[in-house]
């Protein structure tokens, strides 16, 4: 006798007591974004659908998709797809996740190319691309550079800009190798800052998942600065990515290379997470 199907309240209730059990603390979260992602439907909707009958291949997509969150595969990776600012992106392996807390990134480096008609802006590290489409998609007349090391990332980088219809320009370079062109307006990254002896630290979804390429701090911070001096046009500025321990530090090297009105900005949650700077006019 085959079981009785199963309404989405009911497929919910349960995908969330499995995650549970597996000890994700977002177990309900994830659930009704996993639900709601096979339903193609928005979170918000999920709950007025909630008495709506599950087909049998629904629920079998359900269980695929909560069998690799169970396993502590990132949520955004699972979905294959994640919101940044104004875009929808699609998200992978490939590269770093797409998060909250880079959206500030982006405010900031539009903050500063106020005013700019047709500001150069180089993106050091684009991995999916998030920070170097947002620019673009928010100040039309930007022209954008997204460079990074690993082929893998630009692939996604390119697919992202498909998908987005937002123009930018993609190159492979590795920063550690000297940044290309010069008179950029305004250069920005999400460098590798998380030291190696911090991996313990990380959790599974981060350290097991996301690629170290992306992750572990190699000198690539020190480099940046150094190198972004030098390429940046007189009046132009530097937004770097960093986390509230190192923060004041990076400041200090901004300061130590000559950039002026250095400043932290601190993400949603409080914490500090955005250095930038200006070269002297």
């Amino acid at each position: 006798m085959s079981a009785a199907p199963e309404t989405v309240g009911e497929v919910v209730r349960r995908t969330a007591a499995r995650l549970e059990t597996d000890g994700l603390l977002t177990a309900r979260l994830d659930a009704e974004l996993i639900v709601a992602h096979v339903l193609e439907l928005t979170r918000a909707a999920l709950a007025l659908e909630r008495g709506r009958v599950v087909t049998d291949a629904e629920a079998e997509r359900v269980a695929k998709l909560t069998a690799r969150r169970a396993a502590r595969e990132p949520l955004q990776y699972v979905l294959g797809e994640w919101g940044f600012r104004r875009l929808t992106l699609t998200v992978d392996g490939r590269a770093l996740i797409p998060r909250p807390e880079t959206e500030t990134v982006v405010e900031r480096c539009l903050a500063l190319l106020a005013g700019v008609d047709a500001p150069r802006v180089l993106d050091v590290g684009t991995g999916s691309g998030a920070i170097a489409l947002a620019i673009a998609d928010e100040h039309p007349g930007a022209a954008v550079t997204g460079i990074d090391v690993s082929a893998e990332a630009l692939s996604l980088a390119r697919e992202n800009a498909a998908r987005t219809g937002v123009a930018v320009e993609l190159l492979q370079a590795d920063l550690l190798g000297g940044l290309p062109g010069s008179d950029w307006d305004l250069v920005v990254s999400n460098p590798p800052y998380v030291r190696p002896d911090e991996a313990a630290t990380l959790a599974p979804e981060v350290v097991d998942w996301e690629p170290h390429v992306a992750l572990f701090d190699g000198g690539h911070t020190e480099t940046l600065v150094r190198d972004a001096a030098a390429v940046l046009r007189r009046g132009g500025a530097l937004v770097l990515e960093s986390y509230d321990e190192r923060a004041r530090a990076v400041a200090g090297l901004l300061e130590r290379a000559g950039f002026e009105q250095v400043a932290v900005t601190r993400d949603l949650a409080g914490r500090d997470r955005v250095v930038e700077g200006r070269l002297p006019a």
